[in-house]
């Protein structure tokens, strides 16, 4: 597989790793957005983070949530970002979470800047919405 992210976990490629568990790692981002940006990623291999087993799952978050609270101690603000798929904007097709640290006088903005528009939908529209993704 010719994955950058599971030659870092083969050690096939350096990193300064943050902090392991027996199932993820995080390290320093090698294309950082801000000083201090962090990846947190499963050790083996998925795409999307529903291809994930449970307990993959909660153990990846939870050093989300160890990781967290170093990298939000550089300015107190942290974006957490996932995108979930190519469409999403995964560039690396390995799940991993972007844990890079904000500042107000960073050229960074909301989620919603992300986008061109924002959608208006009808009562129906979010009723059908609804019926797809409630559990």
């Amino acid at each position: 597989m010719d994955c950058i992210f599971c030659k870092i976990i083969a050690k096939e490629i350096p990193c300064k790793i943050l902090g392991e568990t027996s199932s993820s790692i995080s390290f320093h981002d090698a294309f950082p957005l801000a000083k201090g940006h962090v990846l947190v990623i499963p050790k083996k291999h998925h795409q999307k983070i529903q291809d994930m087993s449970s307990d993959e799952n909660t153990d990846l978050f939870s050093l989300v949530h160890k990781m967290i609270s170093k990298v939000d101690s550089l300015t107190n603000a942290t974006l957490v970002a996932v995108h979930n798929g190519k469409e999403a904007g995964q560039e690396v097709p390995h799940v991993h979470v972007h844990l890079v640290p904000r500042s107000s006088d960073d050229s960074a903005s909301a989620i919603h800047s992300m986008f061109d528009s924002t959608l208006k939908l009808s009562e129906s529209e979010l009723d059908e919405l609804s019926k797809k993704l409630k559990l």
